[in-house]
């Protein structure tokens, strides 16, 4: 369904996981961020890209190579790919094909397209890399921490910021990769909104805010979540660490997992 729209964005939003999928449309060209995730909302995207595209260029941004967000690839032929270089040379490309393969066999889908790892044409490298297309500038940063091959990415003259699994209105950190890694992103976040003119916020994961203080405060609440972890972990704190993965919303076998692995990951870099 389109959960945000104005004059150059929609954003899509699955019934899975609250996750989005953002379409920019400008006079030069139309982006698709992370396609995802069931066929029949896939199908609507496409639907609305096809609505809007004419002769304009097609480009596809893949925030991060997590196989919720990389699910539908090859439902866009043609599009230039842009992603990080680590998600480029992601060391578990087989393993996040089998796990989308996985997902449509668990749930009797026939899956509408060929399953396959994104093949990257604009490999983005370091932190303020820019491509200019047309009238735009998008700028990118690395955003490691939940995986190591995120990107953010702020498209100018827009105020667009799609920040990936970071910053979401209900979910807390999930630390795949660093905790380390994360609290440098979280200074990048702080950094973007002092050099840019941020208009636009897309999460991974729930809900677009064009509300510079929700923005804020979304840092702040993964800051100061990560600063008590670290503490808790450090601190061999079982009291702490309970009441912690208690905030995790919707408290599930999952969430519960991923409460275990940001200890894990805390405890090999802190302890």
């Amino acid at each position: 369904m389109i959960l945000f729209r104005n004059e150059h964005i929609t954003v899509f939003q699955s019934a899975l996981y609250q996750t989005t999928c953002t379409v920019v449309d400008t006079k030069d060209f139309v982006l698709v961020v992370d396609p995802n995730w069931l066929p029949q909302e896939i199908e609507e995207i496409q639907r609305h890209v096809a609505s809007i595209l004419g002769k304009k260029e097609l480009y596809l941004l893949f925030t991060h190579g997590d196989f919720d967000h990389v699910i539908g690839y090859l439902a866009f032929p043609g599009a230039k790919i842009i992603g990080s270089k680590g998600l480029q040379e992601h060391p578990d490309k087989e393993k996040k094909v089998d796990m989308i393969r996985q997902f449509y066999n668990d749930y009797y889908i026939h899956n509408p397209y060929p399953i396959a790892f994104p093949e990257v044409d604009i490999v983005i490298g370091e932190d303020g890399q820019k491509l200019v297309i047309g009238e735009s500038t998008l700028t990118f940063y690395l955003a490691q921490g939940h995986t190591h091959d995120g990107l953010f990415t702020v498209i100018e003259p827009l105020g667009l910021w799609i920040a990936g699994d970071y910053l979401s209105d209900f979910e807390l950190p999930f630390i795949y990769h660093s905790a380390k890694a994360y609290e440098q992103t979280l200074r990048k976040a702080e950094e973007i909104l002092v050099n840019h003119k941020i208009s636009v916020l897309v999460p991974g994961h729930g809900k677009t805010t064009t509300n510079l203080q929700e923005i804020q405060r979304r840092i702040q609440v993964s800051q100061d979540y990560l600063e008590r972890l670290i503490a808790a972990v450090t601190k061999e704190n079982t009291e702490a660490l309970t009441a912690l993965e208690k905030e995790m919303a919707f408290p599930s076998n999952f969430t519960k997992q991923c409460h275990q692995d940001n200890i894990a990951i805390v405890r090999g870099e802190y302890a």
